[in-house]
């Protein structure tokens, strides 16, 4: 009964073994072509109304971890296979939640990005893309009370969605 069990659990093995050998797919979540085997990401201009100085450097180096993370690239600072390019171009707060007396219950952070990602080996991938995310907080608080850790779950979010579109396929 224990021969089987290391018989299959070899076998296991040798498929995953060539399943991430092909280089097309990853037990990350990544599916980038064999041949793509280094990434360029941008610095984010900042171009929102409202200013928050550190989060165009936040997010910058959240996806450049993310990418160390989670997929098998070389960053490189110019000329990458593929380059990711961004701006943040809104970052705003609203109510969302009204009480009885027409007063704020709940407050939203929404921070918005648009990114260009090129593919120079394969061009027919390049897109232009914005994306949002958000984080709700209690209205009696003010958003410089709870905007650093607003804005951590916010880039969590945003380098999240950008790595699926960009090299997850999703």
């Amino acid at each position: 009964m224990t021969n089987r069990l290391s018989i299959r659990l070899a076998l296991l093995a040798v498929v995953a073994a060539l399943a991430t050998a092909c280089g097309i797919y990853s037990f990350s979540g990544t599916s980038i072509q064999p041949d793509i085997k280094t990434v360029t990401i941008n610095y984010f201009e900042y171009k929102a109304l409202r200013v928050n100085p550190a989060l165009s450097n936040d997010l910058t180096e959240a996806l450049k971890d993310k990418f160390q993370k989670m997929t098998r690239l070389e960053q490189v600072e110019e000329e990458g296979d593929i380059e990711i390019s961004g701006e943040v171009t809104g970052y705003d707060v609203r109510a969302t939640a009204i009480t009885a007396n027409e007063e704020a219950a709940k407050s939203r952070l929404t921070v918005s990005v648009k990114i260009t990602f090129t593919n120079r080996k394969y061009p027919e991938d390049d897109f232009e893309k914005s994306f949002s995310a958000f984080s709700e907080f209690d209205a009696e608080l003010s958003l410089d009370a709870v905007e650093a850790d607003l804005c951590v779950e916010i880039v969590e979010q945003l380098t999240e969605d950008i790595l699926n579109a960009t090299v997850a396929n999703w």
